[in-house]
Parts: C-alpha cells; structure tokens; sequence
C-alpha cells in the first residue's frame, strides 16, 4: 500500500505563523523569485529549484529593506539580520512536503526568511532615496531545459572588443566565468583597448544584474580585492568598479564610497575621481554622500588631469560651494583626454569646467 504524503502549511521560521504564498512584486528588477512577507516581520523569497540559494537570499533581504539596496549591502548576518529557510516546499500547492516526491514531480523548493533587526527595521521604513533614472528591462528568461555553451577566452575578448553587449549577456547567462574572463582582459597595456573593456563590463553586468545581481556583486568584490594591490589598481580594475556602479547605482550605490580608498595613491587618483564622476552623472548624492569636501583641494592639483577630473566631478555633483574656483579654471587651457562610454576625448580643463558650471546648477541639492 502507497504510503500517503504528509502535506503541511508553510511556517515562518521565527514566529510560526503560517504564510501566505509568495507573489510578484508590483515591479520587478529581479524577475526571478516571487516575494512575502510574514506578520512579525519577516520577508521570504520562493526559490522553486533550490539552485539559487545566494540570489534568493539577497531579494528577501532586499525586500526586507523595503527595495533599498544600499541598506542592503551595509548589512551584518547575525548582527543586523537572522535568516531562517523552510525546504521542501511546492509553490504549486503551497504546501511544505515529507517527501521530496509528489505526483511524479520532485519538490526542491525553498523559502529563504530574512528578519531584520528592530533598530535596523526602523531605518529601512524611515529612510527614502531618490527614484533610478533609469533601469534596465529585466533580461528574458533563458530556456532552463537549453544547451549551456562554455566560455572560452578568445570568444570573449572577441565579443568584448567588438562590443557586442547582447552575445556576451548571453554567455554570462550561460556560463559566469565569462565576467572572470572579461575581468582578466583588462589587464593590457592598450590603454584605449583598457577603458573600452571597463565600459563593456559595465553594461554586461548592468544587464545580469536585472536576474543574478550576486554574481555581479561577486565581480565587484574581486576588483575591489584585486585594487588592494596598489599596482594591480591601475590595471582597469578602478575604472571598471566605476562603470558598474554608475550603470546600476540602484543595486550598487552603496559601494561608491569604498572608492575613496585608492584617492591616496598618485597613480589611482584621477582614476577614482573619474568613476565618482561617472557615477555623480547618475546619482550625485552617492557623492556627496562619502568624504566630499576633501575632494576639493585637487582642484588646486599640479597635475592637470587630476584637476580635469575633479572637475568633471564636482560640476555633476552639484558642488555650489566651489563655484568660484570652477569659474577661474575656465581660464585654463591645459589639453586633456576624458574618457566617455570608453571612447577618448580630447578637451581641456577650461572646457570641463564651463561643462561643469552647466551641470552644478541642475545637480543641485
């Protein structure tokens, strides 16, 4: 005689409550995984594979935040939030199953729980940030059932180098280790061929960002661990940081400020001032809201480029406070290269700075 399945209703983990089903949020960035939230408090994400374990986690914690992902990403595990996970668990029924077996089909779901911390929960319902500019689509979903190509190297540098975004989503999509192989073409001594691959790799993971943003969070830990090498700095690996940041600063805002630890280093500062700069384009209060002010003092810089890219910064960042110094240097006509979207520009200093005379009154806090 078949022995009969015990079916039991998903519990929260923290109060034992149960739950209701998870459902889509009224706007999605992730696409991936549907959302609830429990009466004590706490936030869950339905992974029905069981597969992907780190990006569940970091959607019910980012909901758990209320969206906000900068919060998100100061977090401690332990000390500003607890996790709790139920397994077994079919979306189709909405029920937690004895057995992993049920009419022919094997039940791998899971329920990923984040509580935050009364204090921490506080914060996340007072705090507002200003709406994106703009965020991508979320990228289509791949046939799970398609045949996965490897990435090779060569392929990859051939695609980065051609630009062709959409075959190198794709491939990421397909295979992760095509961010590491983008990572390692920085390191070229073309500096042209350099900046273009920061700029490609800025909006490949803008794209996956949109289904597996901890795997381009995982690339932005990498470069900020290979920059703690003040030699491998200057291999791209700021101004790709740069590039990310700026492209999706919804997900990523939080990590600008950790910029600011390569601004010591002559060979990186005007690299650093550069990505803050690209990233002021889109959201200037990241800026303003790390060590500003100290920024300040390179407009006086003998290097001409550190003075261009303080610039470039201060005018996107709205810095009234430098008003006067930005109309003196409209006086200096010492020529500069900018990089933009990873194409060089030739201008000069003079020129950035009427620009940023522009800018400063529209990014005005």
């Amino acid at each position: 005689m078949k022995e009969q399945q015990i079916k039991t209703p998903p519990r929260c983990p923290f109060c034992g409550d149960e739950v209701d089903p998870p459902r889509d949020q009224e706007q999605r960035k992730l696409g991936e995984f549907k959302v609830g939230r429990c009466n004590c408090g706490a936030a869950y994400a339905c992974d029905a594979t069981g597969h992907n374990i780190g990006s569940a986690m970091i959607e019910a914690l980012v909901y758990a935040c209320n969206d906000d992902w900068e919060l998100a990403w100061e977090l401690q595990p332990e000390q500003d939030y607890l996790t709790g996970r139920v397994e077994s668990y079919d979306e189709l029924t909405h029920q937690v199953l004895e057995q992993r077996h049920l009419d022919g089909r094997y039940v791998r779901g899971v329920l990923y729980f984040v509580r935050l911390q009364r204090e921490i929960e506080e914060i996340a319902q007072r705090k507002q940030r200003p709406a994106p500019d703009y965020i991508p689509p979320v990228e289509p979903e791949r046939d799970p059932g398609r045949r996965r190509r490897r990435a090779d190297k060569k392929e990859v540098q051939r695609l980065a180098l051609g630009g062709n975004i959409d075959a190198l989503v794709d491939l990421t999509f397909d295979d992760v280790r095509t961010l590491r192989f983008l990572q390692r073409l920085l390191y070229t001594p073309d500096d042209d061929e350099r900046w273009w691959l920061a700029h490609v790799i800025g909006q490949v993971s803008a794209r996956v960002a949109t289904r597996r943003p901890a795997v381009v969070s995982d690339l932005l830990h990498r470069l900020f661990d290979a920059s703690n090498d003040s030699a491998a700095a200057n291999w791209g690996l700021v101004e790709t940081m740069g590039s990310i940041i700026a492209a999706r600063p919804d997900i990523y805002g939080a990590f600008a400020r950790h910029l600011l630890r390569y601004i010591n280093h002559v060979s990186t500062r005007p690299l650093v001032l550069w990505a803050l700069g690209t990233v002021a384009a889109r959201r200037p209060d990241l800026v303003r809201a790390s060590q500003f002010y100290e920024l300040f003092k390179l407009l006086n810089d003998p290097d001409p480029l550190v003075r261009a890219q303080t610039v470039r910064l201060l005018g996107r960042a709205g810095a009234r406070e430098v008003h006067d110094r930005l109309q003196a240097l409209q006086q200096d006509q010492t020529p500069v290269t900018i990089y933009e979207e990873g194409r060089p520009q030739a201008t000069t200093v003079g020129e950035l700075a009427t620009e940023a005379l522009k800018t400063e009154k529209v990014n005005q806090p």
